[in-house]
């Protein structure tokens, strides 16, 4: 995904971004710390499981000393979402690869623009901030994981289902 990325931001100039991803790997934040370096990225955050934050502590400290303290949104996650914004795009860039190289047949999808790129942004922005010690109920509640489904639309799992005869 990292490499999905760079390659749009090539194209896009100066951006804002985002990141959802499970966990994150020491190259991929040298890479975003390059790029505000030289000017590419504008603005970042990054929307990462809760998990992470033991594994990635270092990594996240360090992402929001480059990015800021409010750089960083906590949630129940396994998404790996792309967002770039900039004056001449609005990219959301979605797929079943982490931030991290994996030689591996993997699906992406980009699209410009439209419902799907709003969508993210606004559920983003509801978001809260979480500390990075904030328990992991208080992450649960922020992810609106339980906010997902009526109750009457996950009926159908309830039981025991027969698949094969």
């Amino acid at each position: 995904m990292i490499d999905a990325a760079l390659a749009c931001l090539d194209q896009a100039g100066p951006a804002d971004i985002s990141l959802w991803t499970w966990t994150v790997a020491e190259y991929e934040i040298e890479c975003l710390e390059r790029l505000r370096n030289d000017g590419r990225v504008r603005n970042a955050l990054m929307v990462i499981d809760h998990g992470a934050r033991n594994k990635n502590a270092a990594l996240i400290r360090q992402w929001k000393s480059t990015f800021g303290p409010e750089s960083v949104r906590y949630v129940v996650n396994h998404s790996k979402i792309v967002t770039i914004r900039s004056e001449r795009f609005r990219l959301l860039l979605r797929g079943s690869m982490n931030l991290n190289f994996n030689p591996r047949f993997e699906q992406f999808d980009l699209t410009e623009g439209g419902e799907d790129f709003e969508l993210v942004k606004r559920i983003e922005a509801e978001l809260p901030i979480l500390d990075d010690s904030a328990k992991g109920e208080d992450v649960y509640k922020a992810s609106k994981v339980a906010e997902a489904f009526e109750p009457e639309q996950l009926s159908i799992f309830s039981g025991v289902k027969v698949w094969a005869k």
